[in-house]
């Protein structure tokens, strides 16, 4: 196994918590919540939801995926002869487990995750780490200009997230030092503020393309808060999110199962119960990742996953030390001679 990298587990597992809200009103909203009737009706609790939540998480998401893929993709390159193969398979097998989940929840991602990974991630592997980047900017910059944008965001955000692996994650987060991480926080903030006032100014039906950049603001401004507090005091606390974003995919479509059971015996009809009830949520996931990875390497879904991409069955009973000192599972040796090939270095 390799060392996986805590800050992208953290984002990940803190990008859940917005995903759970934020797919709490659009599975059980009843009364319009998340559209721009619920303006009126809601007021103040409806522009909290859509400064705050909507559109804010989904992109840091997207970007982590991104990051996710050239992770895998380089631990599959050092035991295949093509680990893009290897990684065509990892996407293939998303399809079908995005495509049942969307029978749940039709505005799900994981489909559109797959089908982008396969059309533009796989393509960009080839090319080198500055094309990755600049294609990646210039996806987004299309995205908001065109669509004002949602999901057509996605290829844009994938690929940022594989230019910055690619330059070095590690290497990036060495050199957002303190002082440079707070100063980019500042206007990052300052930025969103003025964004997300323009966007409130604007009304509920007013431009897409001002909400769209004022959520990317958003957005980076709460990596960059993220980051700075895993470097201060707080940054035991903030571990807490890191077993939730390594069974991230568990918890994603385990939230959804939640909300819709919820959803039969709690009326959702407004934004700040659906805000209760997607934080109760995302605190059951909380509690259940951390119990599971206790005993286990790989989340029930992140498990079945990497079990279909490399056609075996993966151990996933985590080790214990014998009496002896020596390392055991309850699943016997793994075929592959050790974790190596299936390290997933933060890849979730």
């Amino acid at each position: 196994m390799r060392p996986r990298i805590v800050e992208v587990d953290v984002l990940r597992g803190f990008a859940l918590f917005g995903i759970s809200i934020v797919n709490t009103v659009g599975i059980s909203g009843h009364a319009g919540l998340g559209t721009p009737a619920a303006a009126t009706s809601d007021g103040a609790a409806y522009w909290a939801y859509e400064t705050l939540l909507h559109q804010r998480f989904f992109p840091i998401f997207s970007f982590l995926f991104g990051i996710s893929f050239g992770l895998f993709l380089d631990a599959a390159r050092e035991a295949e002869r093509d680990p893009r193969l290897v990684m065509l398979a990892r996407l293939g097998f998303l399809v079908p487990i995005g495509a049942l989940h969307r029978l749940l929840q039709p505005d799900e991602v994981l489909l559109s995750y797959a089908v982008v990974g396969v059309v533009v991630l796989l393509p960009a592997s080839f090319l080198a780490a500055r094309y990755v980047l600049v294609l990646g900017a210039a996806g987004v910059l299309a995205a908001v200009l065109v669509s004002g944008g949602g999901s057509v965001l996605i290829p844009g955000l994938f690929l940022l997230g594989y230019a910055a692996q690619r330059y070095g994650v590690e290497k990036l987060l060495d050199v957002l030092s303190g002082v440079r991480l707070g100063v980019a926080l500042a206007i990052g903030f300052l930025c969103a503020v003025v964004l997300n006032f323009w966007q409130v100014s604007d009304g509920a039906s007013g431009g897409a393309r001002v909400a769209a950049v004022a959520g990317l603001a958003t957005a980076a401004a709460y990596v960059m808060a993220i980051l700075l507090l895993s470097r201060s005091r707080v940054r035991g606390a903030l571990g807490a999110l890191a077993p939730l974003g390594r069974m991230a995919l568990s918890g994603y479509v385990g939230a959804t199962l939640m909300i819709m059971a919820a959803d039969d015996f709690v009326e959702v009809s407004d934004h700040g119960t659906a805000v209760l009830l997607g934080t109760c949520v995302f605190l059951a996931e909380l509690a259940f990742s951390s119990l599971w990875l206790r005993h286990a390497r790989y989340g029930p879904l992140e498990w079945v996953w990497r079990s279909l991409t490399w056609w075996e069955v993966v151990p996933n009973r985590r080790q214990r030390v014998s009496a002896t000192g020596s390392s055991t599972t309850g699943d016997g040796p793994s075929p592959s001679g050790g974790g190596g090939r299936r390290g997933g270095g933060g890849g979730g």
